[in-house]
């Protein structure tokens, strides 16, 4: 099959934007040029001649002789009032918006397959980890029972500092917004909301389920204490803000986003700084390990570019998995054991939303509990928090087989 040549117009030229205008440069046998550059801000200094931009969003969208629009913008409103307007003119899209594909994913869909054209999102995702064409063509539902991994690359830059390096959440935080890694608002990353967008994508690319994010728990790091950390680094472990998702026998779906305690053992120990990683564990095949960088201008622009190259040859996602309709039910009754540091004076309260108390700890002024709590009552718990209190995952205690064994409490 012979490639297609693809005229691209690109919305946002920002590190991103940027590292695929020079990836394609380098790789002229992709037969993909960018045609047009459309920006918002007309006083920046850009990188290229600025006869290459233009600041009015027709100038793409209406060009007949552009067939694949790219969007790298950070506003995810705005990217889906362009990506929605090109898939509506015939023309295929690219996108690395987690935000954007979550919170519209039906309507996406819908779009899709109504004009016949296809968006693919590979960067929104895991960067430059190949995971949603994997999960999308290799694994059948049938055999896929979880997935579990690290999929936002800021927070573990910021927990492999505080581990390797013993810096203050506060110091691994502005280092990495230093390096562009965080926001200076960072909250959509420390809080776990980007973590909980790109599950709701894999949810659907993995299991066939179509989520929305108010259905989905989520817990950042922006909470952890010192208590914890201490806790982690005197048992030899690391704590990371794992991504997971577990399909139960009885047609039941549970998934969430919680910072997690690893051990040395465990494949995601050794995905440091803004590296992802992701298990999936099947009936037959056991586990499977994906490692790659999480975050960075060139490794972004590797997935967008991956895309860019399956849209030559016609390529699109399937959507096997939701077209089959299996009915999956999302479920909130799961077991979990945890990690709960809290005010001394709350002790005897948090006890009772447990179903046991595996080891209860206090100072004169804070403490912690581990034990087993179902996510339900874990969830009524995080809604009531003003600050006083922080859950690490320790393991999950409904699936037999979790990827990962708990470690043993001393």
């Amino acid at each position: 099959m012979s490639r297609k040549n693809l005229n691209i117009g690109l919305f946002g030229f920002g590190v991103v934007g940027l590292g695929l205008y020079e990836v394609l440069q380098k790789t002229p046998a992709l037969k993909a040029n960018i045609t047009n550059i459309c920006v918002k801000d007309k006083n920046k200094d850009r990188a290229i001649s600025a006869d290459n931009f233009t600041f009015d969003k027709d100038d793409i969208l209406n060009d007949p002789n552009i067939n694949v629009v790219v969007e790298l913008i950070d506003d995810a409103d705005a990217a889906f009032e362009i990506v929605s307007a090109a898939l509506k003119k015939g023309k295929a899209v690219v996108s690395a918006n987690k935000k954007m594909v979550a919170e519209h994913f039906t309507e996406l869909l819908q779009l899709q397959k109504e004009y016949n054209v296809p968006l693919l999102y590979e960067a929104a995702a895991c960067a430059s980890m190949p995971i949603i064409r994997n999960l999308e063509e290799y694994y059948d539902n049938d055999l896929l029972e979880s997935i579990e991994g690290i999929v936002n690359g800021s927070t573990n830059y910021i927990l492999t500092k505080t581990f390797a390096e013993n810096l203050s959440y506060e110091q691994a935080l502005k280092q990495a917004q230093d390096l562009g890694f965080a926001e200076s608002n960072p909250i959509l990353d420390t809080g776990g909301f980007d973590a909980k967008y790109k599950l709701l994508i894999l949810l659907a690319h993995a299991f066939g389920y179509i989520a929305k994010p108010e259905d989905l728990f989520n817990i950042g790091i922006n909470n952890i204490g010192d208590l914890e950390l201490k806790y982690a680094k005197e048992k030899g472990l690391k704590i990371k803000l794992v991504a997971q998702a577990y399909k139960g026998t009885d047609g039941t779906l549970s998934a969430f986003v919680i910072p997690k305690f690893v051990t040395p053992d465990d494949r995601l120990y050794h995905v440091d700084d803004v590296f992802n990683g992701m298990i999936t564990k099947t009936s037959f095949a056991d586990t499977h390990f994906f490692v790659g960088r999480g975050a960075g201008s060139y490794p972004t622009a590797s997935a967008v570019l991956s895309d860019i190259s399956a849209l030559s040859y016609d390529y699109r996602y399937e959507y096997k998995k939701i077209y089959r309709e299996e009915n999956l039910k999302l479920t909130d009754d799961v077991e979990l054991k945890v990690l709960l540091r809290h005010k001394k004076e709350d002790s005897e309260a948090l006890k009772l939303k447990f179903n046991t108390v595996e080891e209860a700890y206090t100072n004169h002024d804070s403490g912690y509990l581990t034990g087993n709590i179902t996510l339900s009552n874990l969830k009524e718990l995080e809604a009531g928090n003003t600050g006083g209190h922080s859950f690490i995952l320790i393991s999950v205690l409904s699936e037999k087989d979790a990827t990962t064994p708990a470690f043993a409490i001393a």
